[in-house]
């Protein structure tokens, strides 16, 4: 093989937090589903979509997420944001988002795909 043909090995790159982890979950989920893309930026990261999937649905069957965090990852991860605690209407919310981020982090930390 001539070293023309060699191809260089892109790096997995690690997500920041968990709430970087959640939001590129969903969107990757929606361009698979057909949704537009924005750019043509992409990154290799650590882990596969089914992973996340995978790890959302353990914690939750574990008991670790209840259905009230799944609701609110669904309703601001579709509005690409957090909640914001200093907004009145949101500020229940943003509690019950914190959790989840504590306890995705701590899971997805184990795994390695956050640092």
């Amino acid at each position: 093989m001539s070293p023309q043909t060699i191809k260089p090995i892109l790096t997995a790159e690690k997500f920041h937090n968990s709430e970087q982890l959640w939001f590129w979950f969903l969107y990757s989920k929606q361009i698979r589903n057909g949704f537009s893309i924005r750019n043509n930026h992409s990154t290799k990261r650590i882990c596969e979509l089914l992973d996340v999937e995978t790890l959302i649905t353990k914690l939750y069957l574990s008991g670790s997420l209840t259905s009230e965090h799944l609701d609110v990852m669904k309703e601001f991860g579709d509005k690409r944001r957090s909640p914001h605690q200093h907004i009145w209407a949101e500020n229940h919310k943003a509690a019950i988002w914190h959790s989840a981020m504590q306890i995705i982090e701590a899971a997805a930390k184990s795994k390695g795909w956050i640092d």
